[in-house]
């Protein structure tokens, strides 16, 4: 395996040189050696000029970016690889404009590059929550005071024109997140009972969402009405972690698209779940992350609806 970074600093000097970039990545992309992605022959040889391999048993072409979020990209590894490094390590994200500025691209592929690399991100995986579990909800979304309809203003509560997002934090562990319809019992229970494992302790505020979920789990709720602390039953693992999350989007992304806030969402995620590694290692696992994925600019601006759209 080729070293690893430690800066930015070391980064951007020694992913300077294309091949050496090249190279970093290959030992990523083909921890067992190189093989053709279409017939898995091993049987291949590498075209120095173009970078790009010949396969002897399909006799096919194909680069290390296929299969990968790099695919059909014209950026050069030697962007690719600090903008990867930037959002996985910048704790409250990082703007599309600013990775545009520092690495001479424009704003629209910039863009482009972070949503990328935010499904490197994506984790997938179906182990779940146990132990002490808190969960709460909260609403993304801009202040009613700021939003007008047909010259007047929109009025309502505070989750009114907003998109909920459910979340569930086993202490001293992980977190986990849903972008949902809505906040009522069938959507907060539906991602209760498949996010966290039966009978652990819940923790949870006063919302009517949860009652149901008392036959499955060891139910304790708190009314921020009244307290926010009783004992060990609170909330404010959760909440911490929300402010994290309206911190990187209210500062740094200002106007998530609805249909797009998973990204984001899964891009916190993500950063929470491995703030106890370092930045190298928080870079190495995305750049692992990098392979088995592949984002095109149809399906990432598709709304819903459109053909070819989806919410992973």
């Amino acid at each position: 395996m080729k070293r690893q970074p430690t800066t930015l600093l070391d980064v951007v000097t020694y992913f300077a040189d294309e091949r050496r970039a090249f190279d970093h990545f290959i030992a990523h992309r083909f921890p067992n050696g190189v093989a053709c992605p279409r017939c898995g022959c091993v049987n291949v040889k590498l075209i120095e000029t173009r970078l790009v391999w010949r396969c002897n048993g399909c006799t096919r072409q194909f680069s290390a970016k296929v299969g990968t979020i790099f695919e059909d990209s014209p950026v050069p590894l030697s962007k690719w690889l600090p903008a990867m490094w930037l959002i996985a390590n910048c704790k409250n994200g990082v703007s599309s404009y600013e990775i545009a500025r520092d690495l001479k691209v424009t704003q629209k592929t910039a863009w482009f590059m972070m949503h990328r690399i935010r499904m490197a991100m994506e984790t997938g995986t179906f182990e779940k929550l146990s132990g002490h579990v808190e969960a709460d909800e909260c609403y993304i979304g801009g202040r009613l005071s700021n939003k007008h309809k047909k010259g007047r203003k929109v009025t309502g509560r505070g989750m009114v024109g907003k998109t909920t997002v459910l979340g569930a934090l086993q202490r001293d562990g992980r977190v986990t997140l849903e972008v949902a319809r809505d906040s009522r019992g069938k959507s907060i229970q539906a991602f209760i009972t498949s996010r966290v494992e039966p009978f652990s302790n819940l923790y949870t505020d006063s919302h009517n969402g949860y009652v149901m979920l008392r036959s499955r789990y060891h139910h304790y709720s708190v009314d921020h009405m009244v307290e926010y602390v009783r004992g060990v039953v609170h909330t404010n693992g959760m909440e911490n972690f929300w402010s994290l999350l309206k911190r990187s989007i209210k500062g740094t992304y200002i106007c998530p698209s609805p249909w797009q806030l998973h990204r984001y969402c899964s891009e916190q995620e993500w950063r929470y779940n491995n703030k106890g590694l370092t930045d190298g290692e928080r870079f190495s696992e995305v750049l692992s992350g990098s392979v088995g994925r592949r984002l095109t600019y149809a399906r990432l601006t598709g709304k819903p609806g459109a053909a070819g759209w989806t919410t992973v």
